[in-house]
């Protein structure tokens, strides 16, 4: 919830899933332009979402952000199954603001030519 009213503060839209099931069916109906995809989901776990978009042909190209608090060895096998970054979240000291997450944020999303709110600029 922190991530989300973050970015939707400084300008994203932000459209939020409460499961991987649901998220799967936001990403299809809504396409968004990036997915900040949590690991630890319910109904289903991030690993098994990230699959599941990647193997759709509507949502295969949308660039999914792993984000999770799981250990850096599972970055490279998360960036083998398709994902463009990762956010540590034991990193983004969510917990004492979150201007390290827009940062990440919009380096991602410049990184893959897309538009930065201005808002957004930290």
């Amino acid at each position: 919830m922190a991530m989300e009213r973050a970015l939707a503060r400084v300008g994203y839209e932000v459209v939020i899933a409460e499961d991987g099931l649901e998220a799967i069916e936001r990403a299809e109906k809504d396409k968004p332009d990036l997915i900040l995809l949590d690991m630890l989901l319910p109904k289903m776990a991030g690993q098994d979402v990230l699959a599941r978009l990647k193997q759709n042909s509507i949502t295969a190209k949308i660039p999914v952000v792993a984000c999770t608090g799981l250990s850096q060895k599972n970055a490279e096998r998360l960036k083998k199954d398709g994902v463009c970054a990762f956010l540590d979240k034991s990193e983004l000291g969510l917990d004492t603001g979150s201007g390290k997450l827009l940062m990440a944020v919009a380096a991602i999303v410049r990184e893959l030519k897309l538009e930065v709110p201005a808002g957004a600029s930290v």
